[in-house]
């Protein structure tokens, strides 16, 4: 797997309830249906902390600002990625975590994306993921399904 130079300044951790907001806006849905999501399914996001500039603050403070997320279950041997969003480089990283946890188990890994993800497409095979057919429709986009054995 690939790691570049804009990856390495990204710190990956699992998402918590107070991540809704900024994972609603960047997947593009209701933040209720985040923290449902961050409740369900294992969701993982990467951050990039930055040196705050508050001047009435009497220690240097890290703000952080949230370049993706994955969110994965797994069941029938399968873990299955069932969203990702982001930048490209941290897509790219964040599909590390679900194929990390299923070679821990033995498992392949799949992933759909939309026909017109040109960038999510790039970060899946950047990863390893193999192309594997097509996917469903899923609303109303067909899609790609990528596959990734143990």
């Amino acid at each position: 797997m690939r790691f570049d130079a804009v990856q390495t300044d990204m710190d990956v951790r699992d998402a918590v309830e107070e991540d809704a907001e900024s994972i609603a806006a960047l997947a593009n849905v209701p933040a209720d249906v985040i923290r449902n999501l961050v409740h369900d399914r294992s969701v993982r996001v990467a951050e990039r902390k930055q040196p705050g500039n508050d001047p009435n603050a009497d220690t240097e403070s890290l703000e952080s600002e949230l370049l993706g997320f994955v969110s994965f279950d797994a069941h029938d041997q399968t873990v299955h990625v069932t969203q990702v969003g982001g930048t490209k480089e941290a897509c790219e990283r964040l599909l590390s975590e679900p194929v990390r946890f299923a070679a821990s188990e033995g498992m392949a890994v799949e992933l759909l994306v939309e026909q017109d993800a040109t960038d999510l497409q790039t970060a899946a095979q950047a990863a390893g993921f193999d192309e594997d057919g097509d996917g469903p429709v899923f609303r109303g986009s067909p899609t790609i399904r990528y596959l990734q054995e143990p």
